[in-house]
């Protein structure tokens, strides 16, 4: 049995600052970039050595926007890696030079060591390890002190003893030294699990600056499936095979909560990309039913030195999609109940290829559901909190226009479900709020009309044929229109989900109602 960790897999909620640490600090080479093969619309990142080595890779999964973590018991809680004997001094100096806060030096297990954590909070120690470097770095870091391999992670387990007995037992780590309350196991290649007793402590929270899985190494798919076949005799403990392209795994928890993944060692990153250009393409898993829909909505960034949207801390979180070759026309999304900013994105894509995306993401929640305002029950809505969110909307545009230099001529907002009965319903609250909207499926929502001037506004409202709302967005059609908006109603085939007619027919209106 090859013992050894292939990759440590944590979470991120800001993926620019993610990239900008990873590669552009730690020197790292994004070595692919994937939607997840249990979320399609999950970007995955992996970053490694030049050649995507199992050892020297480090994968995150993108919550962007996500709520933040705690690291405890059951989880990883930090992660350590290999640099050359003496290169510590380089590294306080470039952490200096790049604004990363540096947390101390110390000593573990006769190892100096570098703390020091990542934009979302996770512990990355740098230690000075006798390891040899898995292949040429990259970057612009000397190799001499360029990271060499991942050295190991540390895993919280309150069954401190179970923990070692399981991963010597079934993954080949061996006991080798304690310090205080930590056991140190070695693999048979140096990587080194620390398993810290975590009795008494809080159980760990998934989310951002935490981890989700380390994973270690086998030879190939036979041995995965048969320390599987040996797994699936313990009957507390649940296994699973999957295909990941670029190696095959098994996932199970050990006694003490972590997950572990077993990973082959092949096939290796070069099945889909040349080694030249590993991590340029963007990949979605292969039985994605629209695969240039999740495209557009994982997040964008860019590598050191290549243009990227400077987020602005505005009122809602907001993501942007910038096609290839844009027109100028901006598009602002509001989502339905349940959704989320990336939602709208596939829709309006397919509807204007060429325009940026603003999706924007509401911030009332009703048993864990995303919405735009608070209700008291179906269809009694809170008129207070209608007002409110309204006003909040009206100054996010004004903000968000100059920020990103939208064009008012060319700025349209697009609403669907609850995120259009904010929309019309700010719109009416406060004139002028956009010149063109498109409402899909929307319903009235104030109780009490404002006496508005909507002159030169243009407005598509987009209603369901057997949508059991639909008369309530014939109404607000009729309110709009005696308020002087110009409102094209199209129905469309179907209900109040959304359909193959709507792209379509918002490509029309907003070809005929171009400035």
């Amino acid at each position: 049995m090859t013992s050894g960790i292939h990759h440590v897999t944590l979470i991120t909620a800001a993926i620019q600052p993610n990239v900008d640490f990873y590669v552009g600090f730690l020197g790292l080479r994004l070595v692919k970039r994937t939607g997840g093969y249990e979320d399609a619309t999950q970007l995955h990142l992996f970053y490694g050595d030049y050649a995507a080595n199992p050892g020297s890779l480090i994968t995150f999964l993108a919550w962007e926007g996500g709520s933040k973590g705690q690291a405890g018991a059951g989880q990883v809680s930090e992660m350590a890696l290999a640099v050359s004997q003496g290169s510590i001094g380089f590294w306080i100096e470039r952490a200096l030079l790049f604004g990363v806060k540096v947390e101390g030096t110390g000593q573990e297990f006769g190892e100096t060591v570098l703390r020091m954590r990542d934009p979302d909070g996770v512990m990355v120690k740098l230690v000075s390890a006798d390891l040899p470097a898995l292949d040429m770095p990259v970057g612009d870091i000397p190799s001499e002190h360029a990271v060499r391999r991942i050295r190991g992670v540390t895993m919280l387990s309150d069954v401190q003893e179970e923990t070692t007995a399981f991963m010597s037992q079934y993954f080949g780590f061996k006991t080798a030294g304690r310090e205080g309350p930590i056991v140190r196991m070695t693999s048979d290649i140096g990587d080194v699990l620390d398993i810290r007793d975590a009795s008494g402590f809080w159980p760990g929270v998934a989310g951002a600056g935490t981890a989700d899985h380390v994973a270690v190494r086998a030879v190939d798919a036979d041995e995965v499936l048969a320390v599987e076949k040996e797994l699936r005799k313990l009957n507390s403990s649940i296994t699973n095979v999957h295909d990941r392209n670029y190696f095959t795994s098994l996932y199970v928890r050990e006694p003490g909560g972590t997950l572990i993944e077993m990973a082959s060692d092949g096939p290796g990153f070069t099945t889909d990309e040349s080694l030249e250009k590993l991590g340029r393409t963007l990949f979605v898993p292969p039985d994605t039913s629209d695969p240039e829909g999740v495209k557009v909505m994982l997040p964008q960034f860019g590598l050191p030195g290549e243009d990227r949207v400077v987020y602005r801390d505005l009122i809602y979180t907001h993501r942007i999609f910038t096609p290839e070759n844009a027109d100028g026309m901006a598009i602002a999304l509001m989502h339905g109940t349940g959704g989320n900013e990336a939602d709208l994105m596939p829709l309006a894509h397919r509807a204007a290829p060429e325009a940026t995306l603003l999706g924007i993401r509401g911030r009332s929640t009703e048993s864990g559901v995303q919405r735009w305002f608070r209700s008291f029950g179906p269809s009694i809505f809170d008129q207070q909190d209608v007002r409110f969110e309204s006003g909040a909307l009206e100054a996010f545009f004004e903000e968000a226009k100059k920020a990103y230099a939208f064009d008012e001529k060319h700025f349209v907002a697009l609403g669907y479900s609850n995120g259009a009965n904010l929309l019309s319903s700010a719109m009416l609250l406060h004139p002028g709020l956009v010149q063109r909207a498109v409402l899909i499926r929307p319903v009235m929502v104030l109780s009490e009309l404002p006496d508005s001037d909507l002159a030169g506004v243009s407005v598509l409202i987009v209603l369901g044929e057997t949508d059991a709302f639909r008369a309530q967005g014939e109404k607000l059609a009729s309110v709009m229109m005696d308020r002087g908006a110009q409102v094209t109603v199209n129905i469309v085939n179907g209900g109040h989900d959304l359909g193959p007619e709507d792209a379509p027919a918002i490509s029309t209106w907003l070809s005929n109602t171009a400035a």
